[in-house]
């Protein structure tokens, strides 16, 4: 045997491991998150895609379990910051602190400075907080007076929020909204499903999952995926797809007459690269090594949720950016 054929071999029996292991990842979390494939697949396509992920939902759906359930499935520190009024900038970056022995300043890390940080009930908290997450996020590194510190390679931010209508909830700025890969809103479960986890939280499955979860997913073998996920194939007209699909958001007129007027801004080009990654990582977790339209489909609406702004009178005529999202993806030619 050559040794390309060996080192073939080799790359496609990595493949099938670091595969399985992700696979066995997706049912440890739906077999304690019941009744939400479409968040845990999520999930993983941020931690694919190296990007932070948005939940939004009622009180009560499990967003923070989930979250918590793939911290424990992946070899990674993780901290949990609990978003309040009252919380400062320094408490998610950490400060300096005064050493009287010798006159000098020592920074103490904050909880940023994890692998995987749960920014819990994230628009809880002003605006103030809400832009000390900006520079983490976007540039993975925190200045704190003078001094930069550099954040883990593998950061993650993992934020919940409740919908803004509820009380004591501030919107999150536009800005810090587009660093998140994806906005994923989550209802409430089915019937069946509730009863299911009644079953769970009386413990009748729960001793089962806890044992299982003691199995973890290295981070040798997250970076390896993502390296995969990159070099899935995607076809050219593919890729013009995705950016007739953005570039729709911001001249819905070129695309339908009906669009018209729905909206004040159109997607960034980080929502062009945003959907790239995605659909790649969708079309992995699938066990594909290429990518199809419908994988670009499927991860669009999360994609732009967060990142278009409705316009008052679309607004006020009981117009959504899920509707124009919807509207957009009939209206775009498929290749």
């Amino acid at each position: 045997m050559h040794n390309t054929e060996r080192s073939a071999l080799l790359s496609d029996a990595t493949e099938d491991l670091i595969q399985a292991e992700f696979e066995a990842l997706r049912r440890r979390i739906e077999h304690q998150i019941l009744g939400q494939h479409a968040l845990v697949q999520r999930l993983l396509i941020a931690l694919l895609a190296d990007g932070h992920l948005l939940v939004e939902g009622a009180p009560g759906v499990a967003k923070t379990s989930a979250v918590k359930a793939l911290a424990a499935g992946v070899e990674a520190d993780f901290h949990r910051v609990q978003f309040t009024p009252d919380l400062l900038p320094a408490d998610l970056t950490g400060t300096e602190i005064y050493r009287p022995d010798d006159g000098s300043f020592r920074f103490d890390p904050g909880p940023i400075f994890h692998n995987l940080l749960l920014a819990d009930e994230i628009n809880r908290a002003p605006a103030k907080v809400q832009s000390a997450l900006l520079e983490a996020m976007g540039e993975r590194q925190v200045t704190v007076g003078r001094a930069t510190f550099a954040l883990p390679k593998l950061f993650l931010v993992m934020a919940t929020q409740n919908p803004i209508e509820q009380e004591g909830t501030y919107p999150l700025p536009e800005a810090q909204l587009d660093r998140f890969l994806m906005h994923v809103r989550v209802g409430y479960p089915a019937f069946d499903t509730e009863k299911a986890i009644l079953a769970l939280n009386r413990g009748e499955a729960l001793e089962e999952a806890a044992g299982a979860s003691a199995r973890r997913v290295t981070q040798a073998q997250v970076f390896e995926a993502r390296q995969r996920v990159l070099r899935l194939y995607m076809a050219p007209a593919l890729e013009d797809y995705i950016v007739h699909l953005v570039l729709a958001t911001r001249e819905p007129g070129r695309y339908s007459a009906s669009l018209e007027g729905w909206l004040r801004f159109g997607a960034s080009p980080r929502a062009t690269i945003t959907i790239d990654r995605c659909a790649r990582a969708h079309a992995w977790l699938s066990g594909r090594d290429f990518v199809t339209p419908e994988d670009v489909q499927t991860v669009a609406p999360d994609c732009l949720r967060h990142r278009l702004l409705l316009d008052f009178e679309a607004e006020a005529d009981g117009r959504s950016v899920d509707g124009f999202i919807e509207a957009l993806l009939s209206r775009v030619p498929v290749p």
